[in-house]
């Protein structure tokens, strides 16, 4: 029976899922997975409903929410007067209409970001008055052609709005909506003198975030930030560290995989609460891009009293593995909920998804197995 509920909503979440009205699992059903025994992995909305609304826009993020999120993920970049906002990168060309601004023309130039030569418009160039008369556009418009639909309506938000925006969820829904902020390259902003954590730890502790049991998390690249946060700053958020599929943080001579071995989780334990891994370091592929078995990385991190919550989960085919997509299209959906639940299966405690529903959907389905 409860099967049959879970795909009953699968049913009516997908078949509109533009629609700000989700069903959230809260309340008496949370209370009976819990009596189940079952965990309840995270829905964690990646950049908001990315796969539905332009990334990091309050629409993208309140979307998420009413679709049935645990928490929203903003990434924080600085503006030239020191304002937290949110955007996918330092570099603003590919999400916002700022290369069609005459007047913001010769703020075109060339940075050096990680080491890496960038060139475009940076947030940190802009004021944040400035930057309120820009608008946001898809950042995948090849993919998700039916978000450019929405190209030139909405602005860039600020962190605190984000918060503000949370705070009036939770109270209309009745639920507590979790943020799950990612200080975008750190170090980056630190040389250019427009740190990123003095303004991150102000705004936590401004809005009685700064506590263990706070819903919130923390996220970064950069290990070297996260124990800055945890010892300079003593905050008190939970803290989880991304790891790349390959190469390493800015900066640091370790690689993402010495910090994934038993010994490297252990150590990373003492200032964190969990890792963020490229999904492919949790679910391996085969030659042929199909799935392959999980890899040790879950009980492992467990092992060390780590969570995981891989990154990111979508549902077009040209995320999936060759295995899970359905026709040629690269843009049309595959079998997305068969991905979801195999890294629930595999032990996870969360993930990243670009369509909320359908990570609410298959959290239904996999408590309801």
């Amino acid at each position: 029976m409860a099967s049959r509920r879970a795909v009953l909503q699968a049913g009516a979440l997908i078949a509109a899922p533009a629609v700000m009205t989700g069903v959230s699992p809260a309340g008496p059903a949370q209370a009976a997975e819990q009596r189940r025994g079952h965990r309840r992995p995270l829905v964690i909305g990646h950049r908001g409903a990315s796969g539905y609304r332009p990334e990091h826009t309050l629409a993208s993020y309140e979307l998420a929410a009413r679709m049935g999120a645990d928490f929203i993920e903003p990434d924080l970049v600085i503006t030239k007067d020191g304002v937290l906002v949110v955007r996918h990168e330092p570099e603003i060309g590919g999400t916002t209409d700022v290369a069609n601004r005459p007047d913001f023309a010769s703020r075109r130039t060339t940075k050096l970001l990680d080491g890496v030569p960038v060139t475009g418009w940076f947030a940190e160039d802009f004021t944040l008055a400035e930057l309120r008369t820009l608008r946001a556009v898809e950042r995948l418009p090849q993919v998700r052609q039916h978000n450019t639909l929405y190209n030139g309506l909405f602005g860039i938000p600020t962190f605190t709005e984000v918060l503000d925006l949370r705070m009036t969820l939770s109270k209309e829904l009745e639920r507590e909506i979790g943020v799950y902020p990612e200080t975008k390259h750190p170090t980056y902003f630190r040389a250019q003198g427009r740190p990123l954590e003095d303004a991150l730890v102000s705004t936590l502790r401004r809005y009685g975030l700064d506590r263990p049991d706070a819903p919130a998390f923390v996220q970064s690249f950069e290990a070297s930030n996260l124990r800055m946060l945890h010892d300079r700053y003593r905050l008190r958020t939970r803290k989880v560290f991304l790891t790349g599929g390959s190469g390493t943080p800015f900066g640091d001579p370790r690689r993402y995989a010495d910090y994934l071995t038993p010994a490297g989780l252990r150590e990373l334990s003492g200032y964190v609460n969990g890792i963020g891994p490229d999904k492919n370091q949790v679910i391996p592929r085969n030659a042929d891009g199909s799935l392959a078995a999980p890899s040790s990385l879950v009980a492992d991190a467990h092992a060390a009293g780590l969570v995981v919550h891989p990154y990111t989960l979508r549902a077009e085919n040209t995320f999936l593995p060759t295995d899970l997509r359905f026709g040629t299209d690269p843009g049309a959906y595959g079998k997305a909920i068969d991905e979801h639940l195999a890294f629930l299966r595999a032990g996870v405690d969360g993930v990243f998804t670009d369509q909320t529903d359908v990570g609410v959907v298959s959290r239904s389905l996999y408590l309801g197995s």
